[in-house]
């Protein structure tokens, strides 16, 4: 039975091709397991193919009837989302 109680995910600093496997594993135990909070707080660089998987989880977590949320998303997670035209999508799971 899933838990309840958001799982929550960490990004580093760097959030780049180089991370996206760990992360996509990490995102897919915590989606497993009910809800996800993602703590974009210390995302000092995050690449387009980063914010595309986050909407493809977010999708994921939607369509398992689990919350899916991005706290406190940097300025620079902020400002990627802005400059590639992605507001309109990461709306509904921004947060903070």
């Amino acid at each position: 039975m899933p838990k309840s109680q958001a799982q929550s995910v960490v990004l580093p600093r760097i959030v780049d091709l180089d991370a996206l496997d760990e992360i996509r594993e990490t995102l897919l135990g915590a989606l497993q397991a009910g809800p996800v909070e993602i703590d974009a707080e210390a995302v000092d660089r995050v690449s387009t193919n980063a914010l595309f998987m986050l909407l493809s989880a977010a999708g994921s977590a939607k369509q398992a009837s689990f919350a899916f949320t991005i706290a406190k998303a940097s300025d620079v997670m902020r400002a990627s989302i802005e400059k590639l035209g992605l507001d309109e999508h990461f709306a509904p799971v921004l947060k903070g």
